[in-house]
C-alpha cells in the first residue's frame, strides 16, 4: 500500500492506493477526518466504433453504513434512484474531468465513489473529486489530468478552504471549485448576495490553495502510475472528400448566420444529407468522420466569425441580451404564474403554497432535515423539437434546477416569517440557451405573483467565451450552439446588489483572472437589464396571497395539552382534519398552525382544537361523564382528559348516602367547577347547580 498526505485548511487529506479494489484500472481511498470515499476508474478493453463522443459514467453514492445507520426505504438497503445530493456530486465529479479526455478516447468508462465512512463535519463531496482525477492518474486509462477539488466558505469575513459542516452554518459562500496546476475550471455554488469582486477572491483563493493535492497525485502518478494504453489514431476524411466538403463553406456560412435554431437546423441537415447522398459510395466507412469533419467546418466557422468579424449567430452585440417579454398571472387557479421568454427560451414557471405538511423530508447519511423551499425544473422534449419517452428528470434537470433554486433560496423568507412550504415548478416550453437562467427569471415572477414575500427580485445570465490565440471574445446571453462550439459554459445569478449562486464549465486552459473578472462585470450588466424588464411587469410582491392560496391561522395552547391535541396515535388531530378538511401542524412550544381552503374550513377547526385543548375555568358549567365511582364521590371528564371530583356532599341538594344512588359510570352529568387548587386538582358540584335552578 502507499500513502501520501497534505495538509488543506487545517484537515489532513490522505490518499492512499494499493491495498482495495485492486482489479479496477485505477483505485484510490481518499481520507479526511473520519470521511472515507473509494474512487475506482474502469475502463473497457476496447473502443466504441459507433461513438463520436466519450462514453463516461461516474456514479457518486453515499451508503448509510458509513455513518452507522440503516437505510429508511423499504427494502432496507441504498437501492433506487440515486438522491438529489449523489446526482449533483456525480456531476461536480463528471464535468471538470470530462474535458480531459483525448479527442480520440472512446473507450466505456466508469468512475464510481462510494462513501464508506462519514465525519459529519466533513463532506465527502470534494474528496471524491480528487479521488477520481488520483484513480485516472495511475491507471493506464488516457488522462490529461490531474485535477482536484475544494470548497471554499467565508466565515466573519474570513475566507476558509473546505470549511466544517458547523462553519459553513455561518458561511456567507459555499462553492466548490475544481482546478488544474495552471486553471480553474469547475464552479459551482452559492452565495448570500455577494459582490462579484467578492466571488472571485474566493474562486482563485480556492486555486491557490488547492495545489497540494494536485502535487500530491503528480507524486503518485510517477511513482505508480500504468503506462497508458495507445490510442488508434482518428480517422480521418480522405483528401478528396475534404476538398469536396470545402466546397460547402458558402452554404455553411449561411447556417452559422440564420438566426432562428429550427431554420438553421434544416439547413444544416441539407448539407449533410445532399453531401451523403454525392459521395454515397465514397463514404463507405467514413460516415462518422463525415460527420465529425462537419461539425468541425461550423465550429472553426463560426469561432473565426466571431472573433475576426466580431459577428454572432443572430447578429447581436457581444453583451446584447435578447428581446425579454414576461408576463404574470398565466393560470387562473394556480397560486402563481409567470411566463418569462428571452429569445428562442421560454419557461413557465408556477408557484405553489402549501402547509409544512408539505415539507420535503429528506433521510440522508449526515441526517434527516427537512426544506420548506423546492424548485424543480422539467425539460420535456417538445421544447427543442425532439421526440423521447417522458421517464422523470435527468440528471442534467436535477442539475439546472438545483442551481436555480439555490440562486432563489438567498431571498426566499425564513418559516418563521413566512409559514407556508413553497414549491415553484419550471416548465421548458422552449429552448435555445440557458433554459436554468430562464427559470431563476420565470420563477421569480411567479413568487411575487404568488405574494412571496421574497426580499429581492433575481435574475440569472449565461456567458460564454471564445478564444482563438490571444482574442478572447465573452458572449452575453449565448445561444445553444455557442454553448456547444465555445470554450465557456458560465452561469451567474443574483439580485442588483449581488451574486446568489453560480456555475462555470471551462473548456480550455489559461483562462487569467482578467478574463474571468471581465465576464463577472459583463454578466452584472446583463442581469442588471433583465432585471430591468422584470420590474416593468412586477416590482413587488403581491400584497394579497390568490384565493386559492391555502388560508393559514395560528393559535396558542398550553404545551402541556398537545398530547390532548394529538390524541392516542394521532386520533384527535386526525379527527379534526377529517372533519374540518383543514391541515393542523403544532410545534413543541403549542404554536398551532390550521391550513385550510376557506374560512370555514378553518373555524371549524380552531373550534375542535379549542374544545380538546380547552383548560378548565372555575365557575364554568360542563356536561361531564361519569369515569368512575368511588365511595367519597364520582370522577367525572368534564373535557378530553381532564377530569374532576364530584364529592359526595356535592351530588344533591339533600344528603347522599350512597353515590351508587344517584350515578353509574358513563352517565351523562352536568357539573359546575367550584375550585382549582394549586396542584390542579378540580372539584366539581352538582348540587349548586340545582339550588339556583331552586
Amino acid at each position: 500500500m502507499t500513502r501520501k498526505e497534505a495538509m488543506l485548511g487545517g484537515q489532513t487529506i490522505v490518499l492512499e492506493t494499493g491495498r482495495i479494489a485492486k482489479q479496477a484500472n485505477g483505485s484510490v481511498i481518499v481520507r479526511a477526518g473520519d470521511t472515507v470515499v473509494v474512487v475506482t476508474a474502469v475502463a473497457s478493453k476496447q473502443p466504441r466504433e459507433d461513438m463520436d463522443f466519450l462514453p463516461l459514467m461516474v456514479d457518486y453514492q453515499e451508503m448509510f453504513y458509513a455513518a452507522g445507520k440503516i437505510p429508511g426505504s423499504y427494502f432496507r438497503r441504498e437501492i433506487g434512484r440515486p438522491s438529489e445530493k449523489e446526482v449533483l456530486t456525480s456531476r461536480c465529479i463528471d464535468r471538470p474531468i470530462r474535458p480531459l479526455f483525448p479527442a480520440n478516447y472512446h473507450h466505456d468508462t466508469q468512475i464510481i465513489a462510494t462513501v464508506l465512512s462519514i465525519d459529519p463535519e466533513i463532506d465527502p463531496d470534494v474528496l471524491a473529486i480528487t479521488g477520481a482525477s488520483a484513480a485516472l492518474s495511475i491507471s493506464d486509462i488516457p488522462f490529461n489530468g490531474p485535477i482536484a477539488g475544494v470548497r471554499v466558505g467565508k466565515v466573519n469575513g474570513q475566507l476558509v478552504i473546505n470549511p466544517t459542516k458547523t462553519q459553513l452554518v455561518e458561511s456567507e459562500l459555499n462553492i466548490i471549485v475544481a482546478g488544474s496546476r495552471d486553471a480553474v475550471v469547475m464552479v459551482e455554488g452559492g452565495a448570500a448576495v455577494l459582490p462579484e469582486e467578492d466571488i472571485l477572491e474566493a474562486i482563485f483563493f480556492a486555486h491557490r490553495e488547492m495545489q497540494p493535492l494536485i502535487a500530491l497525485q503528480e507524486e503518485l502518478a510517477r511513482e505508480l502510475g500504468k503506462p497508458k494504453f495507445d490510442l488508434a489514431p482518428e480517422k480521418e476524411l480522405p483528401e478528396p472528400l475534404q476538398t469536396a466538403l470545402n466546397e460547402y463553406e458558402s452554404a455553411m456560412r449561411q447556417v452559422i448566420t440564420t438566426p432562428d435554431k429550427q431554420q438553421r437546423g434544416k439547413l444544416k441537415d441539407a448539407i449533410e444529407q445532399e453531401f451523403l447522398a454525392r459521395f454515397a459510395t465514397e463514404l463507405t466507412g467514413y460516415e462518422k468522420v463525415f460527420k465529425t469533419a462537419l461539425k468541425e467546418m461550423e465550429k472553426n466557422m463560426m469561432r473565426s466569425m466571431i472573433v475576426n468579424e466580431k459577428r454572432r449567430i443572430d447578429a447581436r452585440k457581444f453583451d446584447e441580451i435578447r428581446p425579454i417579454s414576461c408576463s404574470i398571472g398565466e393560470l387562473p387557479r394556480t397560486h402563481g404564474s409567470a411566463v418569462f421568454t428571452r429569445g428562442e427560451t421560454q419557461v413557465l414557471a408556477v408557484a405553489t403554497l402549501g402547509s409544512a405538511d408539505d415539507e420535503q423530508r429528506i433521510d440522508a447519511i449526515g441526517g434527516e432535515f427537512f426544506k420548506h423551499f423546492m424548485l424543480h425544473y422539467n425539460f420535456p422534449p417538445f421544447c427543442v423539437g425532439e421526440v423521447r419517452p417522458l421517464r422523470g428528470p435527468a440528471r442534467r434537470d436535477i442539475g439546472h434546477g438545483a442551481l436555480a433554486e439555490r440562486g432563489i433560496a438567498a431571498v426566499i423568507p425564513p418559516p418563521e416569517d413566512f409559514v407556508y412550504t413553497i414549491r415553484v415548478v419550471s416548465e421548458v416550453m422552449e429552448s435555445n440557451g440557458s433554459s436554468s437562467m430562464a427559470t431563476v427569471c420565470g420563477a421569480t415572477l411567479a413568487l411575487m405573483d404568488a405574494g412571496v414575500p421574497i426580499r429581492d427580485m433575481v435574475a440569472g445570465v449565461a456567458m460564454g467565451l471564445i478564444k482563438e490565440g490571444d482574442e478572447v471574445v465573452i458572449l452575453s446571453d449565448i445561444l445553444g450552439d455557442e454553448d456547444h462550439l465555445g470554450d465557456m459554459d458560465f452561469k451567474v445569478v443574483g439580485t442588483h446588489e449581488g451574486v446568489t449562486s453560480i456555475q462555470m464549465d471551462i473548456k480550455i486552459s489559461g483562462l487569467t483572472p482578467e478574463i474571468m473578472k471581465k465576464a463577472m462585470l459583463q454578466a452584472r450588466e446583463g442581469r442588471q437589464f433583465i432585471l430591468g424588464k422584470m420590474k416593468e411587469v412586477i416590482s413587488t410582491p403581491k400584497a394579497e396571497l390568490s384565493q386559492y392560496a391555502p388560508k393559514v391561522f395560528s393559535i396558542q395552547i398550553n404545551p402541556e395539552k398537545i398530547k390532548d391535541l394529538i390524541g392516542p396515535g394521532g386520533k384527535n388531530i386526525k379527527a379534526v382534519v377529517a372533519a374540518s378538511g383543514a391541515k393542523v401542524d403544532v410545534d413543541n412550544a403549542g404554536k398551532v398552525k390550521v391550513f385550510a381552503s376557506s374560512g370555514d374550513s378553518a373555524q371549524k377547526a380552531i373550534q375542535m382544537i379549542k374544545q380538546l385543548t380547552a383548560e378548565p375555568e372555575v365557575g364554568v358549567i360542563y356536561d361531564g361523564v361519569v369515569k368512575k365511582i368511588m365511595d367519597f364521590g364520582a370522577f367525572v371528564e368534564i373535557m378530553p382528559g381532564t377530569d374532576g371530583l364530584l364529592h359526595i356532599s356535592q351530588i344533591d341538594t339533600k344528603r347522599v348516602n350512597s353515590v351508587q344512588d344517584y350515578l353509574k359510570e358513563g352517565d351523562s352529568v352536568r357539573v359546575k367547577v367550584i375550585e382549582i387548587d394549586k396542584q390542579g386538582k378540580i372539584k366539581l358540584s352538582r348540587k349548586v347547580l340545582l339550588e339556583e335552578n331552586q
